[in-house]
């Protein structure tokens, strides 16, 4: 399974629009609700703890005092008879020190939870991170630039001022692999620390079928010409919001020519070699990403020899 996949909550959508019903289930003690303080999420033990970890869900009312009076508290759905909620105490000056929560656990960086936490942890974790972070990005109206408001537990804002509705959104990002002649393609940004190469990968334009934004991506960032283009899978990837759609395209040839402005370099590797790295075997010239993110997969899957 891919990280920040599975989720195996009941989004319990059609409930969203009861107020009362959202309000009830916030006070409730089967309830359950997480703090996320500066969009990292709790989790339970010291910061020192070893995997398996456990996502921090306190009941109701033990995190309320640490969140501003506005803050985004966003209903996640519903596990069973519990209803799961996400705060966002991100005004707390050290929730970890000090306060009702202090001794209890500890936050951790999404990125580095989503590569420790059990894999239903890491799915709702990033669900909560991505809401919590678009309601912090998008407190005022596109519209009319008055100030909104947080309704139906969180999946929407409201303008009072011109009566706009506006709704979480999900960024679409193509992430692809080349694939010729039993070699791979990946490439380093320049923002990539040392030897790192990963998948290529861009957000999708208006207009643009995934299959044309691949071609195009490849295009522009190392002038690599492909045909066919073929789906692996997903990955919801919450920083901030986008969905990375993954594929694997077959090129025309090796020929390639980074852009030099996004992309430093790539390089073709070959199927073998691609196994060892995901294998985890340390070598001078590479690394690639590990298993959190779908890149990782996509390589994987081309060393395993489904392409």
């Amino acid at each position: 399974m891919i990280p920040f996949t599975g989720n195996p909550l009941d989004r319990a959508s059609v409930r969203r629009t009861d107020a009362e019903w959202i309000a009830t289930q916030r006070k409730a003690q089967s309830s359950l609700v997480l703090p996320m303080w500066r969009l990292q999420p709790f989790i339970i033990g010291p910061e020192k703890a070893q995997p398996p970890l456990e996502l921090g869900f306190l009941k109701p009312g033990l995190a309320d005092s640490l969140a501003a009076p506005d803050a985004p508290c966003i209903f996640l759905g519903l596990e069973g008879e519990h209803a799961m909620f996400a705060l966002d105490i991100s005004a707390a000056r050290d929730p970890v020190s000090e306060g009702p929560i202090a001794g209890l656990g500890h936050f951790r960086d999404a990125r580095a939870a989503g590569a420790t936490l059990p894999m239903k942890d890491v799915a709702i974790m990033g669900q909560a991170k991505a809401m919590i972070d678009w309601h912090n990005r998008h407190g005022f109206c596109p519209n009319c630039g008055a100030r909104s408001a947080l309704m139906d537990g969180g999946w929407k804002r409201f303008c009072e001022s011109c009566n706009s509705e506006h709704f979480p959104r999900t960024d679409p990002v193509v992430i692809m692999l080349a694939v010729h002649d039993g070699a791979c393609l990946v490439g380093r940004n320049k923002r990539f620390p040392g030897n790192f190469y990963s998948a290529l990968a861009g957000f999708m334009e208006p207009g643009e079928s995934i299959e044309e934004a691949v071609r195009r991506e490849l295009m522009e960032e190392v002038n690599c010409k492909v045909g066919k283009v073929h789906y692996h899978s997903t990955q919801p990837w919450p920083f901030p919001s986008s969905l990375m759609i993954g594929c694997i395209a077959e090129a025309e040839s090796r020929d390639f020519q980074p852009d030099g402005e996004e992309i430093a370099d790539a390089m073709w590797v070959d199927r073998e070699k691609a196994k060892r790295l995901i294998a985890g075997e340390r070598m001078p010239d590479i690394s690639v990403p590990p298993a959190v993110a779908i890149a990782h997969h996509l390589i994987k899957a081309f060393a395993e020899g489904s392409y």
